[in-house]
């Protein structure tokens, strides 16, 4: 752990927060056909993110103290997930939510723990559907559905 980057990382992670706290303020408050706004989730996102870089600039505070040693970093995966987010804000509209969620998840899964297959496909399968069947039907949002093709 470098105190530094951590320390660093946990304020440019708070000014984010705010910023998303911010600007979903200025996302219109509904959308037609939707209960849920679409400015809820940036605005929880925000707080997330808030409430998280507290917690880790707080952590930095308790750990001077003691020797840490530095880790390697590991910039393969970095890339391989920043590449994959990439890719899933660039086809979620065309191939849909469930679809590109589970295949995002599955990948991100599968570059932190190559280990067990069935585990990464099962949890990326009910997490996607899941957040899909909980949105759209218990919310009554709206989020990109299946492709035109399927």
């Amino acid at each position: 752990m470098d105190i530094k980057f951590d320390r660093f990382a946990s304020v440019l992670f708070l000014a984010m927060g705010v910023l998303f706290m911010i600007g979903s303020r200025h996302i219109a408050s509904s959308s037609y056909g939707s209960v849920v706004g679409p400015d809820i989730f940036p605005f929880i996102l925000g707080i997330i993110l808030v409430l998280l870089s507290v917690r880790l600039f707080w952590e930095t505070f308790l750990t001077r103290g003691s020797n840490a040693k530095k880790e390697k970093l590991e910039y393969k995966p970095f890339l391989i997930i920043f590449a994959t987010t990439f890719i899933y804000i660039l086809t979620l509209e065309t191939i849909g939510y469930v679809i590109t969620t589970f295949l995002f998840l599955f990948v991100c899964y599968q570059t932190m723990e190559r280990a067990n297959l069935l585990k990464s496909i099962i949890i990326s399968a009910l997490f996607s559907a899941g957040v899909f069947y909980l949105y759209v039907e218990v919310l009554k949002g709206t989020l990109p559905g299946w492709p035109i093709w399927f």
